[in-house]
């Protein structure tokens, strides 16, 4: 695979032949883009350099709602998601034990039936994806319900990863096996947690306003209005960002690698500095259990802005400082790894094997083999100028794995431990 300083060779020496540069294109789109446009001050002189730059760079300001019938499945995913939400006010199921059991539910199943029908997956794979989910929902819901259970929490905690999953597969459609598709499903996740987000505010103010201005008339609509409207738009507010993003790219296109530019050096100085106070405050994770929780959800947050923050800078191969950036939280990642395996690893020494130690262990061990593959493909991106594309197939390659282990923690851990 071309390096982005070799793309550029090949772009200016072939600019007048187009088939040679739509295969250059094809061989690795994002390195192709960031080295024309690197180069395109030099070739602009030229018609076919002119063309290529409309179409790698082309945006269109008109918001699309897409086809009649991708709005109507949207109206009618958003409607029965509410109504998976409002179960327990229509049965009399007690909350706290729907609830924990059945979040995930709300809004995955729905997700994943709009991406296997828009990608026209065939049917095969449509009732892999769907038994998967009818199988996950008969079984926790069948699960003992023991509050004080670890096997229980932790599958109602890795639960929702599986069912991120199963939506991988649906978003993949025939390109399961292809790492670019991967990616894209990660694009998309970014995407679409800023789309949302944005809704969520947009609507939180309307609420605010609503029950505002109602209540200067004397009535009060808050005991109408949260039980009914407001959850069913916290259900529709993911499946309607999901169309949103899918059918208008541009609208999150700049603000997602904003977001991964802005937060990817503020987080590298917290890490260091948090570290530095953890060795100075003398803070034990290895009998503070709380504190070794703490330590692990800093590792998932941080691990996933780094893989979110690779894709994004993918889109730009010739920034070397974002590259040396993540080279850096990606070191100081991979220590606040080894210090929370160490610590998982003492205590099972100590105290033994329990359904919480494993899984913490089993994550750990995943993340950190994940950590050094990026660590590696990034230090020899910056060090020899190879392709990012490496870096990205590193990240692509784990994702199955951390479903499979999903699927262990959440139906084969239950039954090992005696659902203890």
């Amino acid at each position: 695979m071309l390096t982005t300083d070799k793309m550029k060779d090949e772009i200016i020496n072939n600019i007048q032949n187009p088939r040679q540069l739509e295969e250059l294109y094809r061989d690795n789109k994002a390195t192709f883009r960031g080295a024309f446009n690197a180069v395109y001050s030099d070739i602009r002189e030229h018609v076919t350099a002119q063309i290529w730059h409309e179409r790698l760079n082309f945006e269109t300001n008109e918001i699309s709602w897409g086809t009649g019938k991708e709005l109507l499945f949207v109206i009618i995913a958003s409607f029965l998601a509410g109504l998976v939400a409002k179960i327990p006010d229509f049965t009399g199921i007690n909350p706290e034990y729907f609830y924990p059991r059945n979040i995930s539910f709300v809004v995955f199943p729905l997700l994943t039936a709009y991406f296997l029908w828009k990608q026209q997956v065939n049917i095969r794979k449509a009732l892999i994806a769907a038994v998967a989910i009818l199988v996950s929902a008969v079984y926790i819901n069948l699960l003992p319900d023991n509050p004080k259970s670890d096997t229980l929490m932790l599958a109602c905690m890795h639960l929702p990863l599986f069912l991120w999953a199963i939506l991988g597969y649906a978003f993949a459609g025939d390109s399961l096996h292809t790492y670019k598709r991967r990616l894209d499903f990660l694009r998309y996740n970014g995407d679409l947690v800023v789309m949302t987000t944005i809704i969520l505010i947009a609507g939180g103010i309307l609420s605010a306003v609503t029950v505002g201005l109602f209540s200067l008339i004397g009535l009060r609509i808050e005991e109408i209005y949260f039980p009914y409207v407001a959850i069913w738009g916290l259900a529709a507010a993911p499946i309607v960002g999901t169309y949103l993003v899918q059918t208008n790219p541009q609208l999150v296109s700049k603000v997602s690698p904003v977001i991964a530019k802005v937060f990817t050096p503020l987080v590298l100085v917290m890490l260091t500095i948090y570290l530095s106070a953890v060795v100075y405050t003398g803070k034990d994770p290895y009998n503070d259990r709380e504190f070794l929780l703490i330590f692990n959800a800093l590792l998932i947050g941080v691990m996933a802005l780094i893989l979110f923050s690779i894709v994004e800078t993918s889109k730009n191969t010739g920034n070397k400082i974002a590259l040396f950036m993540l080279l850096g939280l990606a070191v100081l990642t991979i220590t606040v790894n080894g210090i929370a395996l160490s610590a998982i690893i003492f205590r099972i020494s100590e105290w033994g094997v329990t359904p919480n130690r494993l899984a913490v262990l089993g994550g750990n061990v995943l993340i950190l083999i994940n950590l050094l593959l990026v660590t590696y493909r990034l230090f020899h991106t910056i060090k020899n100028g190879d392709a990012i594309a490496g870096v990205e197939n590193s990240i692509a390659l784990f994702l199955p794995i951390y479903g499979i282990w999903t699927l262990v923690v959440t139906f084969v851990f239950p039954v090992l431990f005696g659902f203890k």
